[in-house]
């Protein structure tokens, strides 16, 4: 395999790990909504807060929903795309 076969699998499978990660976080906290403690809820916390307070800066919540998983998801889904187009 060479380098650019390399750099486009190891960004699918970046952005393919970011985005299970924020789905599932998105999950528990619709099952457990009060700061769950859990091992796994905090690992979840841990890598995916980073990307969501990057755009909790810029997008409010809407009452009670917080749409930043859903804008992260778009903008993974882009970056992804557009750094794939540029190696090809």
């Amino acid at each position: 395999m060479d380098v650019r076969g390399f750099l486009i699998q190891f960004i699918n499978i970046f952005a393919d790990i970011i985005i299970f990660a924020i789905l599932i976080r998105v999950i528990l906290s619709w099952i457990r909504p009060t700061g769950s403690k859990g091992k796994v809820f905090m690992f979840l916390f841990e890598i995916t807060e980073p990307v969501l307070s990057f755009f909790r800066k810029f997008i409010p919540r809407i009452g009670m929903i917080d749409i930043t998983p859903i804008i992260a998801f778009l903008v993974i889904e882009l970056l992804r795309g557009l750094i794939i187009g540029l190696l090809i």
